[in-house]
């Protein structure tokens, strides 16, 4: 609980994500073998909960893996899922090299809460492309953030639960999710689990102390923290990493 207030005593700050610290670049690696997924399927539609409660999609012995702490409010990592979701997936992914692991991080604090709720709401198999698609209505969504000074205001004091099903309300999110196909009962369910309310924002401050993860996207390659923040940045990355 501690943190979660934390957090949501944060000013609104609009676009506040941006690169955190950087590690230094590794050595070239040697290349990797591809894996072939199990039969029907390819390595995209894999895709489980971490002990670190994020969502990770691929080979679960892929020799390189992808993190990301992202924000889906944060424009930086809209347009890497924007520009670099699908080449991620048809070039490494499915490949085998390569998992993916998205981790939410409320680098808004209260607004950050809402999406990521949703879009942790339905379970492992829509996760990812409902979050491509949080990320591709960001053009309708951010906007309304612009003049949401006096809401926050309004949301001071009131319960956590009730600060993100307000947030989901005044963004848009409920009917964003009940079009692909949550119904409304169970987005306000997953709004007011006090549980995963308080999962997020632990989420939040232990990457925060044990990462040293301060802005959004921030990505690790095999443990080791990345400087890189566009899809051009991280290929490079994956390639020499062997992938």
């Amino acid at each position: 609980m501690k943190a979660f207030l934390a957090l949501l005593a944060l000013p609104l700050a609009l676009a506040a994500c941006s690169k955190g610290d950087t590690g230094g670049n590794a050595a070239p690696a040697a290349p990797v073998a591809a894996a072939a997924a199990p039969a029907g399927q390819d390595w995209t539609q894999t895709v489980s909960m971490t002990p670190e409660h994020g969502y990770v999609m691929g080979n679960p012995n892929a020799p390189i893996k992808l993190v990301e702490y992202g924000s889906r409010l944060c424009p930086t990592c809209g347009a890497f899922a924007n520009t670099g979701m699908k080449p991620l997936e048809n070039s490494y992914v499915k490949s085998g090299k390569v998992s993916y692991e998205f981790r939410d991080f409320m680098v808004h604090g209260a607004p950050d809460f809402a999406p990521a709720l949703l879009g942790r709401c339905a379970g492992t198999a829509p996760f990812f492309p409902l979050l491509e698609q949080m990320f591709a209505a960001q053009p309708t969504i951010l906007p309304k953030l612009e003049n949401a000074q006096s809401f926050n205001a309004s949301l001071q004091g009131k319960p956590p639960t009730q600060v993100s099903t307000a947030w989901a309300e005044y963004l848009g999110f409920i009917d964003f999710v009940k079009q692909r196909g949550i119904p409304e009962a169970q987005a306000r369910a997953c709004l007011g689990d006090m549980k995963q309310n308080e999962l997020l924002a632990t989420m939040t401050d232990e990457a925060g102390r044990e990462k040293n993860v301060t802005g959004t996207p921030s990505f690790f390659l095999n443990g080791r923290k990345l400087d890189a923040v566009s899809w051009p940045d991280v290929e490079a990355q994956l390639k020499q990493a062997g992938a």
